[in-house]
């Protein structure tokens, strides 16, 4: 990995992702059963040792714990009866997905008064053709209790200097700087240089920003890059 690339790779989203989790894996009981809806690579599955930990996603491929997902399905359509889970993790996927439906579905197979964390982005770019959705505070509200939860916490996952890491991350990654991109090659002859000077500050930029946040979660002004809620179902 280049210096470059290391600059790049600090991610504070992924800390307060673990920070979550790991608070709502503390607040689950002995025993419990846990669903990991949209689970991917299992990333939390460990925070779960203490209760009954299931995963479910559309892929059929292994976790990165070495096991099969425990049901390979579409979040729309869980093969398991009503009221089975009373817990719930549910990360980064809503986006790829309307929200009524799986909540719902979600809602079904919840024990009444159970609990489901959910993460999911408000500032990112697409992540490809099955991304299709961005929710602000209002919308999660208007889901969330449309599908029969109680949002007992809504917050920033991050504060905005993540926010602010995560433009400056983007900034390295994707300003142009090769003559032909500006047109005009003697243009771009002149400006390649402090492009690459701006690339080299914003990727200085992120890595101290995505740090910063990991210090101080500032949310007076700004806007996050992704809100968590945490619900419980009373219907």
């Amino acid at each position: 990995m280049s210096f470059f690339d290391r600059l790049l790779a600090f991610n504070s989203s992924r800390y307060r992702l673990l920070e979550e989790n790991s608070a709502f894996a503390k607040s689950v009981p002995n025993g419990a059963m846990v669903l990991d809806a949209g689970a991917g690579e299992c990333p939390y599955w460990n925070l779960f040792a203490h209760a009954k930990y299931e995963s479910a996603d559309i892929q059929a491929g292994g976790s990165m714990h070495g096991k099969q997902h425990t049901y390979a399905c579409d979040l729309n359509n869980l093969p398991v009866e009503d009221g089975r889970f009373e817990a719930v993790i549910f990360n980064q996927v809503m986006m790829y997905m309307e929200p009524m439906p799986v909540l719902k579905e979600l809602n079904r197979v919840m024990k009444t008064g159970g609990r489901v964390l959910y993460t999911g982005p408000l500032f990112y770019e697409d992540l490809g053709e099955n991304d299709m959705f961005r929710f602000t505070p209002f919308a999660l509200r208007k889901f969330f209790a449309a599908a029969g939860f109680e949002i007992e916490r809504l917050d920033w996952l991050e504060g905005y200097f993540g926010t602010v890491g995560y433009q400056f991350n983007c900034m390295a990654r994707y300003l142009p700087w090769k003559p032909e991109a500006f047109g005009n090659p003697l243009g771009g002859l002149i400006l390649m240089p402090a492009m690459l000077l701006l690339k080299l500050a914003s990727a200085v930029g992120s890595l101290l920003f995505h740090k910063l946040e990991t210090h101080c979660k500032f949310k007076a002004s700004g806007y996050p890059k992704n809100y968590v809620v945490v619900a419980r179902k009373i219907r």
